[in-house]
């Protein structure tokens, strides 16, 4: 009698097992490390805070403001907290008042440009604005340059000859505007209007320069075709638009204040505000040492009423502000 043959178990049937245990470990695996990553260090988060009670943190250590808000003694949120007592009579900063030198000086500038360039003016080509504030000398793009171009030509080498002989004279601070039209320019010189007129700008300057004017009382502004001065859909509004002007100032923050905006888009009025503003603030800012001997900064709040006598008082008004009537 033949022996019945048993019949052996399929052993690679259940390999797929050992391939779900693998995949199962493996995710395993992954959730723990996204676990890991996304759990807060408590350690690091205490050695982080503080460091920034260090920095933004008075003598007491206390941390203000808090990380991630607004406090009272900071409404601005910008790091600078609150202590010390400040004097009104003895001011952190204070206004420098302007020298008289500087505004007689203006009086003869502008003088002399107008006696000077009394032939451009007459034909159109120049322009002589002044006031107590400053003075500025307005001369046609298309006089200076080329069309498109911001390399003077050689034609106009006399003029600012002139101009450079006049402000060699005085210390005042000078800053060259460069303006366009809005018609499109697009080269790999001057992508834009913005490129073309600061280098116009700094193209006198430049010149300026090479014929005696010290450079450290200079600076080159480009307003590009945003602040026309006539209406560029006609080809004479666009051409009074192309304009350089030279604008000689009072003083450096006179220069900073009218340079910011344009000599054509501010009124003297409005800068002598900023000007004329109390050299009395209503709090000062000191650097002190924490006791890690870093340096910090506070604000120190003023202890006395405002005195309106002290306000009004000469010292703290310039002549300008003096002369004007009210």
């Amino acid at each position: 009698m033949s022996r019945r043959r048993v019949e052996e178990p399929d052993l690679h049937s259940q390999r797929w097992v050992i391939s779900y245990a693998d995949f199962i470990t493996l995710l395993f695996a992954f959730f723990v490390v996204l676990y890991a990553i996304s759990s807060v260090n408590e350690e690091k988060y205490r050695q982080v805070t503080e460091s920034f009670a260090g920095i933004f943190s008075g003598q007491d250590g206390a941390l203000r403001p808090p990380i991630g808000g607004k406090s009272d003694s900071d409404p601005a949120g910008i790091g600078i907290f609150q202590g010390g007592e400040a004097s009104r009579e003895n001011p952190t900063e204070k206004i420098i008042p302007p020298k008289p030198e500087n505004s007689e000086a203006l009086r003869a500038i502008g003088e002399q440009m107008e006696m000077q360039f009394k032939k451009l003016i007459s034909n159109g080509s120049a322009s002589v604005q002044s006031n107590n504030l400053w003075v500025a000398l307005e001369l046609g793009a298309n006089l200076v340059y080329p069309e498109g171009g911001a390399l003077p030509v050689i034609t106009t080498d006399p003029v600012f000859e002139r101009v450079a002989k006049i402000l060699k004279q005085y210390d005042n601070p000078i800053h060259v505007e460069g303006y366009t039209d809005n018609k499109f320019i697009s080269s790999d010189e001057y992508p834009s209007n913005w490129e073309l007129s600061a280098a116009r700008a700094a193209g006198v300057v430049r010149i300026l320069e090479m014929n005696g004017v010290a450079p450290q009382r200079m600076a080159a502004v480009g307003f590009g075709e945003y602040q026309p001065h006539a209406d560029n859909d006609t080809e004479n509004g666009r051409r009074i638009n192309r304009r350089i002007v030279i604008v000689v100032t009072r003083d450096r923050k006179t220069q900073r204040v009218v340079s910011a905006f344009g000599s054509e888009q501010v009124s003297e009025d409005a800068v002598s505000g900023v000007l004329t503003e109390s050299s009395l603030p209503e709090s000062s800012i000191e650097p002190v040492k924490d006791e890690r001997g870093r340096v910090i900064f506070r604000r120190m709040e003023a202890t006395q009423p405002l005195d309106t006598k002290t306000l009004m008082s000469p010292e703290n008004i310039s002549p300008q502000a003096q002369e004007s009537p009210q």
